[in-house]
This record gives structure tokens, C-alpha cells and sequence, in this order.
């Protein structure tokens, strides 16, 4: 589905306006029931688990940092972050980061086709501060170091076949990943405040073994054209964003999120989220809260980034006001849930089941403000379609 960004609603032809959180231009734009609600309505008082959720949701708490899962033997780890949804006969599994260092690695949990948990396990460990990552067609989760010079490892979310470091992938402070089978690249963001955008060509796609690693170049700009180029050493023995010139700079990328021809990405020193037009090799804006001209930003602290059916955005939030945001097609910008209680966290991990009618994600480190306090969330409820 086409998104028409908000910088343009914002430069384009007539006045805008800001109200509620929505930017739009003349009738292009719909105003959402209620001035700062959003498709979903407002949030409501916040429920036993502390989330205020729109009409018709409800949360339960899947796993706490340090605690058995369900009534499984295994204990959840620690600063959960990234995590992923991946279709098990009836049923599906959740995948979760781990970002600490030492230590990191991945973790999983198992539903049944009601929602019940069957089964929880480590899927990746010896790592260090795996943060996001990106989920892959062939149905692996590529697990994320945000170190100088971290690694991309592919992991297995059914535990059953080790965890494959994928040095081609380059070596730099990785953020996160997303596959474009139409391109057939790899989208990867890097978490440092003069970073860039990458996409891997793997010589075959479905195998991370080989391949080219290329970084994008374009002007100084929030908009226009941009190219692509090798990075010589992905080996990071020079770091990979210093190798070639022009390259586009972004400050602190986080999330990455592909769908319909195009990969969405946050930085967080701006407090940006960008698309990049795989199909036409353009990069702009999707939302950049200091077009909001009136009233409180809707969206700030953004981090991880996923999507839905309905083309609609989820942006999480590290710090702000602690909430999910959403970006509808027609740009609504507004709050979808929040998280009372939680200042010293944040939000991590957003990822839809297979059938789109329950939202998982983290508090990286919950009421307590610490690592170990970390608590992963699901919400179900009549999400759109």
C-alpha cells in the first residue's frame, strides 16, 4: 500500500495543520473520531498489567525476566528486545532478543492454536547485546550484535538446528534487519549517531553464506534519489560507514520494516521514520515529529518498527511516554497503547501472530528499571485488517 509521507502533506501544495497528532492537507487527509485517537479510539485506565489499551483489547503477561515461562522449566532472559512471529502448524512462536553483553543470544516461546504456551527455549547464546533483527521468507531470525563491530547471526526459531554466524553480512553496531524477497536483499540499520543503511545481496538468495554487502548514497537531503555501493571490506577492519564516499548518514538507525515495495526505518536522534522506495530508488520521509507544529509530538523515542495487514505502522517507543504508536496509511499518528509505570524502560519487539489478531512486544526492563526486570507482553484484540 502506498504512504504518502507527512513531509510532504507538510510542503506540498495548500496549508497544513497539526491537530491531535494527524498532519494532512485539505480533504487528502482524514481526521481521526476523535482528535488525537487514531483509528482504534482512546486509551482507556490502565489495566491490572498496567497497560492502557483502546476499546476491546486486553493484555496478559507471557514472561518476566529471571522467571519460568508458563508453567514451562525455562526462565526468560534478561533486557528482552527484537523479537519475531513465525507460523507452527496451528499455532505459532514468538522470538525474543536478549540485549546484554555478556551473554545476549535469543530466546522463544511456543503457543498453541488457542494462545496457551506450550514451550519456551534458548535459540541463540555466547553472543553480545543482540538487539533487533529481522525475520527472514525461510522462516530463520537473524539476531543482531549492537557492538562495534557486532556480527549477524541466523538462528533457528524451533531450536533445532544451531545458530550460524553470517560474516558477509558485514561487521559494525547492527541494529536491525529486513528481507526484501522482490529485490531479494537485506535491509540493515546501524545503531551509532553518524551510521548508514545497508542492504546485503546475498549471491543466493535463501543462503546468507556469500554475497555483497552495499551501502546507500545519496545527498545531504530528507529526500530524493539515491544509489547503492559496495562496501570493500564488510569485515569492518575500517569501519563500514567510512569506507565509501557519500554515503548517506543517519543518526542512530533502529527499526527496519519491509512491506509493498518499501523498507520503513527509525533513527532515534532525530526522532525520524524514513521509507525508502525499493521500486523507485527514493528515500523520504514518513514521519519527523518536528513537523508537528502545534500541540505535543505523538510519537517520540522511536525504536523498533513493525506493520500489519491493514498497512497501518507500529513504532514503539525507547522512553517518551512509553508507548506504541501508530502510522496509518493516511498518516494518523497516534497512540495505540501505553505503558504506566515503566519510565526507566522501554518499549521492544513488536510482532503480530500469523493471523494479525495479537500484538507481542517487551518493557526491556519493566517496574524495575534494570535488566533483570524485563517483561514480555501480548494484546489481543480486533486489530484492523
Amino acid at each position: 500500500m502506498e504512504r504518502r509521507s507527512l513531509l510532504r502533506a507538510a510542503v506540498l501544495g495548500g496549508t497544513s495543520a497539526a491537530l491531535g497528532g494527524t498532519l494532512w492537507r485539505g480533504a487528502a487527509y482524514a481526521a481521526p473520531a476523535q482528535p488525537g485517537t487514531g483509528p482504534y479510539g482512546p486509551l482507556g485506565s490502565p489495566d491490572a498489567n498496567g497497560i492502557r489499551l483502546p476499546s476491546g483489547f486486553t493484555s496478559r503477561v507471557i514472561a518476566r525476566s529471571g522467571q519460568r515461562v508458563g508453567s514451562t522449566s525455562y526462565t526468560w532472559h534478561n533486557a528482552p528486545d527484537g523479537g519475531a512471529c513465525y507460523a507452527d502448524g496451528t499455532g505459532w512462536i514468538y522470538v525474543s532478543n536478549s540485549e546484554i553483553n555478556p551473554s545476549g543470544g535469543a530466546s522463544a516461546v511456543r503457543f498453541s492454536s488457542t494462545g496457551a504456551i506450550t514451550g519456551a527455549y534458548r535459540i541463540l547464546s555466547s553472543t553480545r547485546q543482540n538487539c533487533a533483527g529481522g525475520k527472514t521468507p525461510w522462516n530463520t531470525w537473524l539476531s543482531c550484535e549492537e557492538v562495534d563491530r557486532g556480527y549477524v547471526y541466523e538462528t533457528d526459531p524451533w531450536g533445532t538446528k544451531a545458530a550460524v554466524r553470517r560474516d558477509a553480512m558485514g561487521r559494525f553496531k547492527h541494529e536491525a534487519a529486513a528481507a526484501d524477497p522482490v529485490r531479494q536483499v537485506v535491509y540493515l540499520t546501524e545503531d551509532v549517531t553518524d551510521g548508514c543503511f545497508y542492504r546485503f545481496r546475498p549471491t543466493t538468495w535463501g543462503d546468507l553464506s556469500s554475497g555483497t554487502l552495499e551501502v546507500l548514497v545519496a545527498g545531504s537531503g530528507t529526500s530524493g534519489p539515491v544509489t547503492w555501493a559496495r562496501v570493500p571490506d564488510p569485515s569492518g577492519a575500517t569501519a563500514t560507514r567510512s569506507q565509501v564516499s557519500g554515503a548517506k548518514r543517519f543518526n542512530g538507525g533502529e527499526g527496519c520494516y519491509y512491506a509493498n515495495d518499501t523498507c520503513w526505518f527509525t533513527t532515534k536522534g532525530d526522532n525520524r521514520v524514513w521509507q525508502y522506495n525499493a521500486g523507485s530508488q527514493t528515500i523520504e520521509l514518513a514521519y519527523d515529529d518536528s513537523l508537528v507544529t502545534s500541540g505535543t509530538a505523538p510519537l517520540t523515542g522511536v525504536d523498533n518498527v513493525t506493520g500489519s495487514s491493514s498497512g497501518d505502522l507500529f513504532v514503539a517507543e525507547d522512553g517518551g511516554t512509553m508507548e506504541i504508536c501508530v502510522i496509518t496509511p493516511t498518516d494518523v499518528v497516534a497512540p495505540f497503547l501505553r505503558v504506566d509505570g515503566q519510565s526507566g524502560s522501554e518499549i521492544t519487539g513488536p510482532a503480530f501472530s500469523p493471523d494479525g489478531s495479537r500484538l507481542y512486544f517487551s518493557s526491556q526492563r519493566g517496574t524495575t528499571g534494570s535488566s533483570s526486570g524485563g517483561i514480555t507482553y501480548e494484546v489481543k484484540g480486533p486489530f484492523r485488517s
